[in-house]
């Protein structure tokens, strides 16, 4: 019985740890930005459609901000959806000269059935569109992102997707956790898949499409992630998403857990749908064809399983770590378990600052202290000894307290606060274990909760 069950946690183990590895050899190559020629001709006409539930407190600035746009002003219109609204989102943007279609149906409730509706709508006017690029109603737009979007479809690519940042890192640690986890993705998982020739995601907002293509693919994306749907119907389709690093929105991130809960739930039910679907269609179909972008698609789509395995191998290398019995049979694991723990903790002290700092998200000063703070968990465990689990726990306890302190004396206040909630960004990456076992668990639900926005931020505040 003990062998069986070495050997299969040995096959469980080794899936992970090449799969883990795999994302983590990919985020390397996010850390250069290749040499790009950019085309600045005002070329494409777009059309900029925003899905709005209930908005009134944001949409005026997303507006204005699109206005901005340096880009001429013949060559973009701005419309509105204003879907089944009871407050004066319409009034407010038309307000600010966004052209607004209210639309009013409790049946097919969501954004995918509000951009169909849409996307039907622009197909049939008389004035024609290049280019439809969809955002949501809480973002703010660069001046440059018509621009920058305009010159990476010069290049031959059907679909674009811009840079998401956040408007709101400093609300909250929950705030502060997405954003770090937006900053890092977009160089980790989008730039580095653009530099070695990959597809990138659709990141739900942010996106450009060819209407053309749009036309005759279909939009047919009406599931909690939609995005991730037309990934997956593009590359099926042979097309790659591209990557503008410089075409930026700035996204409004959640404040509290409960909020960012509900939101990430909603991302794993529609990510595990979209799975359940897609993932033997697309991995038939790289196989077939020997196109690693396809495949590389199939694994992305997996994503809740992938972290739903993670946290298994967690679970097991806790047992471990309480009884020290169960070594004989998990000794592969005991050997992943120090791997894992020295990849993630080399993801978030090493490679994510250094992301930051390229993105000029973190000063310099913040980013050496970050680097020196990464030594602890090397140095603790060699000094004291890995096998006194104890002594070690209770240094770092002490490490972190000194180094809080130390960071507030010599760097401020604010810098103190953000490096606390940067070290509660791990907790925010263990939250999205339970998280995935509820959104697997109720893929089949696809009621949409929108996230309710408070207060208004203009494109000057960020």
């Amino acid at each position: 019985m003990e062998k069986i069950t070495f050997a299969v946690t040995c096959v469980f183990q080794v899936l992970v740890f090449t799969l883990t590895m795999y994302y983590f050899v990919l985020a390397f190559f996010g850390l250069r930005r290749k040499d790009e020629k950019k085309t600045y001709n005002s070329e494409k006409r777009f059309a900029m459609l925003v899905a709005a539930h209930n908005e009134e407190v944001v949409i005026g600035n997303l507006v204005e901000s699109l206005k901005k746009q340096n880009y001429p002003k013949e060559m973009y219109d701005i419309f509105v959806i204003a879907d089944n609204c009871t407050d004066n989102t319409a009034k407010i943007a038309r307000k600010y000269g966004a052209d607004v279609y209210e639309r009013f149906n409790k049946e097919q409730r969501g954004k995918g059935y509000a951009l169909e509706w849409m996307f039907a709508k622009i197909f049939k006017m008389n004035k024609k569109y290049d280019v439809v690029a969809v955002f949501d109603a809480d973002n703010l737009v660069s001046p440059d992102w018509i621009k920058e979007i305009n010159s990476k479809m010069s290049e031959g690519y059907k679909v674009v997707q811009g840079y998401i940042d956040s408007k709101n890192p400093n609300d909250s640690w929950i705030a502060t956790s997405y954003s770090v986890a937006f900053w890092s993705q977009n160089r980790m998982f989008q730039l580095a898949r653009a530099n070695v020739g990959l597809s990138n995601q659709i990141g739900g907002t942010g996106f450009a499409i060819d209407t053309n293509m749009l036309k005759d693919l279909g939009w047919g994306a009406t599931c909690l992630t939609e995005d991730l749907e037309f990934s997956c119907k593009l590359i099926l389709n042979g097309e790659k998403v591209g990557w503008a690093h410089d075409a930026i929105i700035y996204d409004e991130k959640p404040l509290t857990l409960k909020q960012s809960w509900i939101q990430r739930k909603r991302w794993m039910q529609g990510f595990t749908d979209v799975a359940s679907r897609y993932f033997f269609k697309l991995l038939k179909k790289g196989l077939k064809e020997k196109k690693w972008f396809i495949l590389d698609c199939a694994l992305y789509v997996i994503q809740p399983f992938l972290t739903l395995m993670l946290g298994i191998s967690m679970l097991l290398t806790g047992i471990e770590l309480i009884n020290p019995e169960l070594m004989n049979i998990f000794s592969f694991n005991d050997l992943f378990g120090d791997v894992l723990f020295t990849l993630l903790a080399g993801i978030q002290f090493v490679i994510i600052p250094i992301i930051l700092k390229l993105d000029k998200k973190i000063s310099r000063g913040f980013f050496i202290l970050l680097i020196f703070y990464a030594i602890s968990f090397v140095v603790i465990p060699l000094i004291i000894g890995k096998e006194h689990t104890m002594l070690v726990l209770v240094a770092d306890v002490i490490y972190n307290l000194a180094f809080l302190l130390g960071t507030y004396l010599f760097l401020g206040k604010k810098t103190c606060i953000f490096f606390f909630r940067f070290l509660l960004y791990s907790l925010y990456t263990l939250t999205w274990i339970p998280i995935t076992i509820q959104g697997i668990l109720n893929k089949n639900n696809k009621e949409w909760n929108p996230t309710k926005h408070v207060r208004s931020i203009e494109i000057c505040d960020v």
